[in-house]
């Protein structure tokens, strides 16, 4: 499975924060989507279908990116949703500077913000039904959905994550249950279901991004860009 972030948003281009609000994709990233398929064509990988979060800007990445890679229709669930950033939905960095003084720079969350552990769980939930739905080797799932969904998975399995760029990503794989795998999106130490293993983060080489610094999106609680000591930590 390729999980992949939107292209660019109307509200990337301006840097307010999105989680659950809903505005459409920018020419610019209309254009990284289309770019990025092209890249996906050189892979040698084959995919067998297009899951996107239900909200417009994944929804309309996922079917540029399907349309070109000719996969059919694009399986929406709004389970691969962005966090809900509750107060914060539509403000700028800087007017949540003024507003929560000190929250972003000490990787605080309004308490409102969707917790960690339920994102976490909807999304291991919709993940967990894009892999059933797969038939054996017919080929790899192509996922869009957003950077705060992805960001929270990398951290969910163990890894040290960082800010994911619009149409960046990361490759998951299936393996089957070891309770020695701390790479793993079981939430019930006793859950015998396949588990997803983290693979290599996805850099669409050559596709432009844009210039501005947007938010990120990151789920709170730690540095964007963790020291060696947290890393060992987690």
């Amino acid at each position: 499975m390729l999980l992949l972030r939107h292209g660019q948003s109307e509200w990337n281009a301006v840097r307010r924060w999105q989680g659950t609000a809903d505005p459409p994709l920018t020419a610019l990233g209309r254009r990284q989507a289309r770019a990025t398929a092209d890249v996906l064509q050189r892979l040698d990988v084959s995919f067998t279908g297009v899951w996107a979060s239900d909200l417009q800007r994944a929804e309309a990445t996922a079917s540029i990116l399907s349309g070109r890679l000719g996969l059919g229709p694009v399986v929406t669930d709004a389970r691969l949703r962005e966090a809900h950033a509750g107060e914060w939905e539509g403000l700028t960095p800087d007017e949540i500077d003024r507003e929560w003084p000190g929250y972003l720079s000490n990787h605080q969350r309004p308490p409102r913000f969707e917790p960690f552990a339920a994102v976490v769980g909807r999304v291991t939930d919709a993940i967990r039904a894009v892999v059933a739905s797969l038939d054996g080797d017919a080929g790899a799932a192509l996922v869009v959905a957003h950077s705060g969904v992805i960001r929270s998975l990398i951290r969910h399995l163990g890894a040290v994550d960082g800010r994911i760029p619009n149409m960046g990503g990361v490759w998951l794989g299936v393996a089957e249950p070891s309770p020695a795998s701390s790479a793993t999106l079981r939430l019930d130490p006793g859950d015998d279901r396949p588990e997803l293993v983290l693979g290599d983060l996805f850099d669409p080489a050559g596709v432009v991004v844009s210039g501005v610094d947007a938010p990120g999106e990151d789920p709170g609680d730690q540095p964007d860009d963790p020291d060696t000591d947290r890393a060992e930590q987690r």
